[in-house]
């Protein structure tokens, strides 16, 4: 079996199942999505028509089976995918695929073969609920073809949440009707840095893009086809100078500003005026239009206080308020967001910042600052998706050597992705119950284009994709059903990383990198986390 991720229990059989002209395809109308889906998905590849009709492949209800789980069962003569939902019905046609020969992905018949799949049962079900891909599109856009095809990727690995990072400094990546300007202007900056050199370089290339709010139905709906939920991020209070270029009275500044050209955490952060609240909360209200998912993420990471402190109204707040000093304003501040999302029946999701000023309820934390933020966001009751920039952050480099392209942060390799476990120890059973999941995250300083994209992702978020859906995972097996899974890949024309290092064409000498030793890494951690406060 070379299936990724490795299913739950899977007890092979003599013979083979051998597709036809005539092999049927039948459903019951409530798993119907999931063989539309194995239609359009087989078909043009193997040109099997698959006709409606009993006997040869059934999708079939079966009760008593969790929400993603599914029982295939695979025999000489009939294939049959059982489960309780549509979504469990659409992993176990993901599974089938897999059977198949590779060339199975590749859009198109490229000669002729004899399409067959092994006998075998497989019962199969994830081991976390939340399995997530984090790809933000606001330091780089990434286009909307480009983002429909990482919706399929993200689904052929069994991952069901797409974060989208829409708004940065560096860029605008969504309509707001109401305020235009935020894409007119903000959505476009008039260079980049080139690398991540000392001292920086920049490109003199101007760069930008959005998506229309018809662009987000179809990414929402064509995402939902696939049983992935997309959860927007709209960054606060920090992580806004776009928004502010665009409407400068967002800001704390009598001068203008330019959408953000440099990297980093930059000063610029929205004021706490009601006017400004207000525009968020009109921001808001349309992004609950497009995204019909539970989870709205608020931001709330990296918000340097610089500007508050300086700022006759931002200190007049926190005297007014009888607050402590500007975490605490930062807390009372997204708090009206957070009571906005909880009243309108959404989950708020917030980076664990947050818990800097005092963690306001309802709030579902995005841990990304290791294990004791993870550890702390759980003991305080709150739901947990857990993210760990040293182990999960697929934008850094994954070997040693300056062949890597644009190498930043410590060497996040292919064996520490697929070791991660997103449970700190230490936890009570209900506190490690409070670990929704976790998710991989593709930020794109560094990453300006589809195929640098494939070279970071992959496969290490195929090896993710096995650390979040499997309970027991094998290293030396995951390479060899890796070996096979490479030619799927190929197939679907995915640029990954091959395990000898990269291809001449994917080395980046123009653009130079700043590695950093894990040392290094856990010295920041150590210095990020010394001072929360419950």
């Amino acid at each position: 079996m070379t299936t990724i991720p490795a299913p739950a229990r899977r007890t092979p059989a003599e013979g083979r199942f051998t597709f036809t002209a005539t092999t049927p395809l039948t459903a019951d109308p409530a798993l119907a999505r999931a063989a539309t889906w194995l239609r359009e998905s087989l078909t043009p590849a193997t040109g099997l028509p698959l006709p409606d009709g009993p006997g040869g492949v059934e999708l079939r209800p079966a009760d008593g089976l969790g929400p993603e789980e599914y029982r295939l069962t695979v025999t000489g003569e009939s294939v049959l995918i059982e489960a309780a939902t549509p979504t469990g019905a659409f992993y176990g046609a993901q599974t089938l695929r897999q059977l198949l020969d590779p060339a199975a992905f590749r859009s198109g018949r490229v000669a002729d073969r004899t399409w067959s799949v092994p006998a075998v049962v497989i019962a199969d079900a994830p081991r976390y609920g939340w399995r997530g891909c984090l790809i933000d599109v606001a330091r780089h856009f990434l286009p909307k073809n480009d983002l429909l095809r990482y919706i399929d990727l993200l689904a052929m690995h069994k991952l069901n949440v797409l974060h989208l990072h829409l708004t940065d400094d560096q860029g605008w990546r969504l309509q707001i009707r109401k305020y235009p300007k935020l894409t007119e202007v903000g959505a476009w900056r008039r260079e980049s840095p080139l690398g991540a050199g000392r001292p920086r370089r920049f490109d003199g290339r101007p760069h930008g893009g959005y998506y229309s709010q018809d662009d987000i139905r179809e990414i929402v709906s064509y995402a939902a086809d696939r049983f992935i939920t997309i959860v927007p991020e709209i960054d606060l209070p920090g992580h806004t100078q776009a928004a502010i270029a665009a409407y400068p009275e967002l800001g704390n500044l009598d001068t203008p500003l330019d959408v953000r050209t440099q990297w980093g955490v930059g000063e610029n952060v929205v004021n706490v005026a009601d006017g400004t609240i207000a525009f968020f909360t009109d921001v808001l209200e349309e992004v609950l239009e497009l995204f019909p998912g539970p989870y709205v993420c608020v931001g709330g990471d990296e918000t340097p206080k610089t500007q508050w402190n300086e700022s006759v109204p931002a200190k007049e707040r926190i005297r007014e308020l009888g607050l402590r000093d500007a975490d605490e304003l930062q807390t009372w501040f997204m708090r009206h967001f957070t009571d906005f999302l909880l009243a309108r029946g959404r989950k708020p999701l917030g980076w664990d910042e947050l818990m800097e000023g005092g963690l306001p309820p309802g709030v579902t934390v995005a841990s990304w600052r290791g294990a004791r933020c993870t550890a702390l966001a759980a003991r305080s009751g709150h739901d947990v998706v857990v993210s760990p920039f040293a182990e999960t952050y697929l934008d850094f480099r994954q070997a040693e050597g300056a062949q890597e392209p644009v190498p930043i942060g410590s060497v996040t390799s292919l064996s520490a992705v697929y070791a991660f476990d997103p449970i700190p120890g230490g936890l009570t059973g209900q506190e490690r119950g409070r670990i929704l999941g976790a998710q991989a995250a593709l930020w794109t300083e560094h990453i300006d284009s589809p195929r640098l994209l494939d070279y970071m992702a992959f496969p290490r978020l195929a090896a993710f994709a096995e650390a979040v859906w499997s309970d027991e995972r094998d290293f030396a097996d995951f390479l060899v059903r890796l070996a096979v899974h490479e030619k799927r890949l190929d197939a679907l024309g995915v640029e990954y990383r091959p395990a000898a290092g990269p291809h001449p064409w994917q080395q980046r000498p123009d653009s130079p990198g700043h590695p950093l030793t894990r040392a290094e890494i856990d010295g920041k951690l150590a210095a990020w986390t010394a001072n929360l406060r419950f």
